[in-house]
């Protein structure tokens, strides 16, 4: 006999998400993905200034704020067919880097670790065979003494002492799933805590360049707001890129050192998860980290892999992506049923209640050329790797190396006998989606550094320039803005008329990953890929949230709602 268990709201993520899932005989055999906001930004921008619109997208999210103002003015940028200097591509480039890592160590630690992790069995561990453990996986790093475990352990044990687990009351711990020793579980927290001054860092860099974090105040339709004058303290100087030189360095040793080796641990102890939490494997990227003028030229690519077949995407104005992309709203709660480009789009609420038959979310679903399509981490690892991108298969096989060893000494034969097709295999799959995060986080850094010289060595051969400025025509033209952002795919549409906005629509990740169904009842990426889960418990559903939370749900992007007046909207309710 089957029973639907509703999840709601989904925790350890920003915004609102529930999810129902029925299960029988210990498995998920069919699920739904509902977003509970409204998102209503699109139509405040109407008949309003193009160039402001990044300001007030970026509130789409108070995570997702970057991404959205870049997507923003590109867009503005494409419908105008209009340049940027290489100053401002590069001063772009390195705070989305910047944003990207902050987003993947956030992720990792705070929002999705503690589905693997007990925190209550890590008071059990020995220290100093913790600190053995940690400094196999990474022996350089100075975080892992047995003094610092010890240290860690007391703290974790005071805490639970207290009876007081703030952000830790709710975990399932001893759930049947978890399967880390106690000595891995006092690493991983030592590492979350270790993580929150790398956190920092990463963001220090935004801020220096971006004005401030989050919702950054330096970008522009053309370029950027930033000052250049090496001799001015209020301008951009070397004082200040060298602090920020500084800060990416040191989070790269907490990167490499740190994150991707517990990703592989914790990826070697868990290896039936690189089988769980597929569905969609049709993927989707775009390239990112322009190094040219008129975004034709890339540090980083991105394609579609459709039936096992990859197709690049050229740049920022490929044809192929604005033909391609569309919207669903058959099963959420706007006016119709139709399935239209976004230029074409409109945003009319139309709430009707749940309903798992009929509407049941406000998340509208995205469809390239009528196909799903995973996006994020997974699908920019996957595509990259096949487009022959150097960075993406040289730490995807230092990945699968890592895993490897590390089965080979904590005797999980499962682990050791990954190869790299295997691992590409795995990829869409749950676990598969934590190791392409940590893999294009290393990539990332690596990529921060050099737009960083070539900001440097720009500056130094004099030119100065970081901004075009706009001239808006007569009559309609209409643009797109794309952009590989932490979650994955990012477009924002534009249509202008007479200088002002005339329709406006952003398509973003978690939309194309947790929507529902689309006309034609094929269910989303989240839907399909929580099919098939175990189910261990009715009561304590870890599995479920082991594979939702592997997308990085960003709801609050992809829906949104707020009442000018302040008055209560809803309430979230759990229920199992």
């Amino acid at each position: 006999m089957s029973k639907i268990i509703t999840i709601d709201p989904i925790s350890r993520i920003e915004g609102h998400l529930r999810v129902d899932i029925k299960v029988k005989d210990g498995r998920i055999i069919d699920a739904w993905s509902a977003g509970t906001m409204f998102r209503g930004i699109e139509q405040i921008l109407m008949g309003k200034d193009p160039g402001e619109a990044w300001i007030f997208t970026q509130r789409f999210c108070g995570v997702c704020t970057t991404v959205h103002a870049l997507a923003s003015v590109r867009a503005v940028e494409n419908a105008l067919d209009l340049d940027v200097p290489i100053n401002a591509q590069m001063i772009r480039n390195i705070i989305v880097a910047a944003h990207s890592i902050f987003d993947h160590i956030s992720h990792f630690y705070t929002l999705s670790a503690l589905d693997w992790v007990d925190v209550a069995s890590a008071a059990k561990a020995d220290p100093k065979a913790a600190s053995k453990v940690a400094q196999m996986i990474s022996p350089d790093w100075k975080g892992n003494s047995a003094a610092e475990f010890k240290a860690v352990k007391d703290k974790i044990t005071g805490v639970l002492n207290s009876g007081q687990l703030g952000i830790f009351n709710n975990g399932y711990w001893g759930h049947k799933a978890m399967h880390l020793t106690p000595e891995l579980n006092l690493m991983a927290v030592a590492h979350y805590l270790q993580s929150f001054e790398h956190l920092r860092k990463a963001n220090e860099v935004v801020g220096l360049l971006g004005s401030k974090t989050p919702h950054i105040q330096n970008l522009a339709v053309g370029g950027v707001a930033n000052a250049i004058d090496l001799n001015q303290e209020t301008a951009l100087n070397m004082t200040t890129l060298l602090k920020v030189k500084g800060y990416l360095d040191a989070v790269r040793d907490f990167v490499i050192q740190v994150y991707f080796p517990d990703v592989c641990a914790i990826m070697s102890q868990y290896m039936p998860w690189a089988t769980y939490g597929i569905g969609v494997t049709d993927m989707l990227a775009v390239p990112e980290f322009p190094m040219d003028t008129r975004g034709t030229e890339f540090l980083s690519l991105g394609g579609t892999l459709i039936d096992n077949k990859i197709t690049a995407v050229k740049g920022f104005g490929d044809k192929y992506i604005e033909k391609n992309v569309a919207e669903s709203v058959a099963h959420s709660w706007y006016d119709g049923d139709w399935e239209l480009h976004p230029y074409k789009e409109t945003t009319e609420p139309n709430f009707t209640g749940f309903d798992h038959e009929g509407k049941y979310s406000w998340v509208k679903s995205p469809r390239f050329d009528g196909r799903r399509m995973q996006v994020g981490p997974a699908a920019q690892v996957l595509t990259s790797y096949k487009l022959g991108d150097p960075l993406t298969q040289k730490y995807t096989k230092q990945f699968v190396d890592n895993v490897n060893a590390l089965g080979a000494a904590t005797s999980v034969s499962s682990a050791a006998d990954l190869d790299m097709n295997g691992f590409l295999n795995a990829i869409p799959s749950t676990m598969g989606r934590h190791g392409s995060r940590v893999i294009r986080c290393a990539a990332i850094l690596d990529l921060a550094l050099t737009n960083w010289q070539k900001l440097v060595d720009n500056i130094g051969s004099g030119d100065l320039s970081v901004c075009n400025p706009p001239v808006y025509p007569k009559g309609e033209i209409s643009g797109f803005g794309i952009h590989e952002a932490p979650r994955g795919f990012l477009s924002h549409w534009v249509v202008i008329k007479n200088g002002k906005i005339a329709n406006y629509q952003a398509v973003v990740p978690s939309t194309w990953n947790l929507c529902p169904r689309d006309k034609d009842g094929n269910p989303g990426p989240t839907e399909a890929s929580l099919i098939g889960n175990p189910i261990a418990d009715l009561h304590e559903p870890l599995e479920a949230l082991r594979t939702v939370h592997s997308y990085d749900p960003c709801m609050a992007c992809a829906v949104h709602a707020f009442d000018p007046k302040g008055n209560e909207i809803g309430k979230g309710k759990t229920r199992t």
